[in-house]
């Protein structure tokens, strides 16, 4: 028992003599490994500083910054880990992983193919950090671009990774690629209703809007003839073309249409049904041995059609039955 609590003392004594003698080996690394870190975010910040003032490398240099600052970094930790062993070189850390080159590629497949899908959207710029975006069901605020996955911000205050990849390889629909945006809404007003006026009252009602464009100009258009309304499409166009004064100029201009529309006694109908019940039992039916509707078909007698006055006739006598039976039942019960 006294031999084993020895030895178990004496492996333990030697490996505080082990860390003791690479206690200066150790601190020399941390130096040299925050040097390298203040080096790398030195690096970072001066290729962003050098590509802030150019509108086309702008997003870029935030990539190569980081891609700088990372690059660095790994060199340091490679630095300091052979400071620390003076015998330690990356092939032994790639081997004590057990990673092999086909197994590096494979590992590594997809996170190159999104780099290089964000080098690519960088360098072609199909949208920029803070434009908006509509990505399948997402639509958003472009947060940041990064080597992996691009950030987008939605409008209930989500944030969206997207990988690089898939933005590059589907589409995507950028609402403020252009300064002006063109936005639409269908009025359906009566069938009655003169259509030029209110057409004119639609157009008088689009230039009080002080969010809408002058140049280009808005403009109504007839587009179709639906079950219960007649529909005029309303155009405008506004400026700056982001969410919030989509949102704006939409209230703006449907107020201020259907107001307009309704004090000067233009309808704005909403979807109605007829529904009209009849069993082609009556003599106003027609020809009753082409009618097949109302009763079985085939070679058997046709049904004579009922008069109309004793149909009646015969509701009223039915309705009057009713009445008496309630009134003897309203007798008996209060006997």
């Amino acid at each position: 028992m006294n031999a084993d609590i020895s030895a178990l003392w004496d492996r333990v004594q030697g490996m505080i003599n082990g860390f003791i003698v690479l206690l200066p080996n150790i601190v020399l690394a941390l130096i040299v490994f925050a040097i390298f870190f203040a080096v790398a975010r030195a690096i970072k910040r001066v290729v962003k500083r050098l590509t802030r003032d150019r509108h086309q490398a702008r997003n870029l240099g935030l990539v190569l910054g980081r891609l700088a600052q990372g690059t660095i970094l790994l060199i340091g930790l490679f630095v300091a880990l052979s400071i620390v062993i003076p015998t330690f070189r990356a092939g032994d850390l790639i081997q004590l992983l057990g990673i092999s080159g086909v197994a590096i590629g494979f590992a590594f497949r997809d996170i190159l193919q999104n780099f290089l899908a964000g080098i690519l959207i960088l360098l072609t710029e199909p949208f920029q950090i803070n434009d908006q975006i509509v990505f399948k069901d997402f639509e958003g605020t472009v947060e940041n671009i990064e080597t992996r996955a691009t950030t987008i911000r939605t409008y209930d205050g989500r944030r969206i990774v997207i990988p690089n990849s898939e933005l590059f390889t589907n589409s995507v629909t950028v609402n403020t690629a252009f300064d002006s945006r063109r936005l639409q809404y269908d009025v359906g007003i009566g069938y009655g209703d003169d259509i030029d006026r209110a057409k004119e009252l639609m157009l008088e009602a689009l230039h009080s809007v002080p969010e809408i464009l002058k140049d280009p100009a808005p403009d109504v258009l007839l587009m179709e003839l639906a079950e219960s309304t007649v529909n005029i499409r309303v155009r405008w166009w506004i400026n700056p073309p982001r969410r919030a004064d989509d949102l704006a100029s939409r209230d703006k201009v449907l107020s201020t249409i259907k107001k307009t529309l309704v004090e000067n006694g233009i309808d704005l109908p909403f979807p109605t049904q007829q529904i009209l019940l009849h069993d082609q039992t009556e003599e106003i039916d027609g020809n009753r041995s082409r009618q097949r509707e109302g009763w079985p078909s085939g070679k058997g007698k046709v049904p004579k059609p009922r008069n109309i006055g004793d149909s009646l006739l015969l509701l009223a006598q039915e309705r009057s039955s009713r009445d008496d039976n309630g009134k003897v039942d309203a007798q008996i019960n209060e006997q």
